[in-house]
């Protein structure tokens, strides 16, 4: 999906309102403008936050308790 969006003075970028309706931005949200290439994305910052937390969810592959953590460390220990 494409948008348009106009700068104006100050370099302020004016999303049109049923645009920003359509997409959940709204007055005083904090965004996120990322240049990947060429391409600039803009995200909310809950947005960015939810891709945070999938990325990690999958990098960890189970979740672990404290004592598993402190064996860990303890084997790891021994090992030096």
């Amino acid at each position: 999906m494409t948008y348009q969006a106009k700068i104006i003075a100050g370099g302020k970028i004016v999303i049109p309102a049923d645009r920003r309706r359509q997409i959940g931005f709204a007055e005083g949200n904090m965004l996120v403008v990322e240049r990947v290439g060429e391409t600039i994305l803009v995200k909310s910052r809950s947005q960015v936050l939810r891709e945070i937390q999938v990325g990690l969810k999958q990098a960890i592959k189970r979740p672990f308790t404290v004592d598993e953590f402190v064996a860990g460390c303890r084997a790891e220990a021994e090992r030096e």
